[in-house]
């Protein structure tokens, strides 16, 4: 009854906070406060100001900041442009056509970004336009691309796999490994349901575009090359072990400044405007897991967390049934609050559960980036939604609707990684075991 009592106030008080508009962050820090006031007789101050130092001085997070940096670099060149240009003549023979270069551009740049807002506005600005242009389908060119934009949560460098990482204290270099192929296979299930949609209905494509050659097409995609060579340094150097995931985050904050440099988009204005992005992206997120981290202290020492796992313990659930009943947790969770905020307010609570279950922590990590994606496509809070009326200026219910076939293939994605986890495991596993 303790625990029921302790669990309803600490609920309460947090969507009374959420629902009067203040700050996630702040949210989780007054929480965590009420919790110490009222049930502990340590000093609430003084645990607060070690907690968010501790929080906040981790080297880990370092990689953070610069991973997000790289982003708001690269999102001011004209890779958009060039992603249209060097994707679409390989990709227009295919069923669907260039609705293909939605999917297939928003996994390179998230290779490189880490954000799926960033993710979806980069490719969006320019794919847009060109779309429509061609009289595809409105639905399909905002539903592709508001399902694709969910692989900047997914493809390494993640950012929300850096503060799961953080979180839980799992090796970012291994979460960035384990992303990888489901990354691939969820942007393969994107591109496969836009071939078999063309295939059933091939009147709602536009004509096809006359065919250029190989020699032509191969200039028409050289723009894209050193992007892919950024990729390649910045990722390459985690997975060979020459470096760490910071030191490769300052490998594509340097990269990206050269790029931006030679394309002649690096002036003192984007150079700013980038930093000051990056910095409020990091100061936003650095306060909400500062203010996770005091609100897991607050709950430990009412030892909510423990006796909840200890409930769901007794209840002897197997674990893919826990797993189902996470699946749905974390879709309800994410129409009310964004994927990160999601992610460190309920780890207090979840891993010691899934620890329990034996659940490898790598694998649950990308099972919970994969579900907390869904919650970019869903409203109310649905974050790919609100870029996209930006840009479209489309009401959030046909926004929705549209991407409605994109959360189901998500749901493919999760039923996939679970009934085969070495999709997940497989390759942090032969970098463990090469010499």
């Amino acid at each position: 009854m303790e625990n029921l009592l302790l669990t309803v106030l600490f609920l309460a008080v947090l969507f009374f906070l959420l629902g009067s508009g203040v700050w996630v962050g702040l949210s989780l820090l007054g929480v965590a406060l009420v919790g110490m006031e009222l049930f502990t007789s340590r000093p609430a101050g003084d645990a607060m100001a070690t907690t968010i130092w501790s929080a906040s001085s981790s080297w880990t997070l370092t990689a953070l900041p610069l991973f997000i940096w790289m982003g708001e670099i690269l999102f001011r060149t004209r890779l958009s442009e060039d992603l249209f240009k060097g994707l679409s003549p390989w990709l227009g023979g295919l069923p669907g056509r260039l609705l293909h270069v939605n999917v297939a551009g928003c996994a390179l740049f998230a290779a490189i970004s880490g954000s799926s807002a960033a993710t979806v506005a980069t490719v969006g600005k320019m794919s847009i336009p060109e779309l429509r242009r061609r009289g595809y389908p409105e639905n399909m060119i905002i539903g592709t691309l508001a399902g694709a934009g969910t692989l900047g949560l997914l493809i390494p460098p993640s950012i929300i796999l850096i503060v799961y990482g953080v979180t839980v204290n799992e090796s970012i270099a291994g979460l960035f490994m384990a992303g990888v192929f489901p990354g691939i296979m969820l942007a393969l299930l994107f591109m496969g349901f836009i071939f078999v949609r063309a295939l059933l209905r091939p009147e709602s494509m536009p004509p096809r575009e006359a065919a250029t050659g190989f020699l032509q097409k191969f200039r028409d995609s050289f723009s894209l090359l050193p992007v892919i060579l950024l990729i390649l340094a910045v990722l390459g150097s985690i997975y060979a072990g020459i470096a760490t995931a910071t030191e490769a985050a300052v490998l594509g904050v340097v990269g990206a400044l050269v790029l931006s440099l030679l394309q002649g988009s690096l002036s003192k204005e984007s150079f700013l405007e980038s930093l000051m992005g990056a910095t409020r992206t990091s100061c936003m997120i650095a306060l909400i897991l500062a203010g996770a981290k005091f609100l897991t202290l607050s709950m430990g020492f009412t030892g909510l967390p423990r006796d909840l796992a200890a409930w769901i313990g007794s209840l002897e659930l197997s674990p893919l049934a826990l797993i189902a009943a996470l699946t749905v947790f974390y879709i309800v969770l994410g129409c009310f609050l964004d994927g990160i905020s999601a992610v460190v307010l309920t780890m207090a609570v979840v891993e010691p559960m899934v620890r329990q279950a034996g659940i490898d922590m790598l694998w649950f990590g990308i099972f919970l980036v994969i579900v907390v994606e869904m919650a970019q496509i869903t409203p109310p809070v649905g974050f790919n939604l609100f870029v996209l009326q930006g840009m479209t200026h489309h009401e959030i219910p046909f926004i929705a609707r549209a991407a409605l076939p994109m959360f189901g293939i998500m749901v493919v994605a999760v039923i996939l990684v679970v009934a085969f986890p070495e999709i997940a495991t497989w390759l942090p596993a032969q970098m463990r075991s090469s010499p």
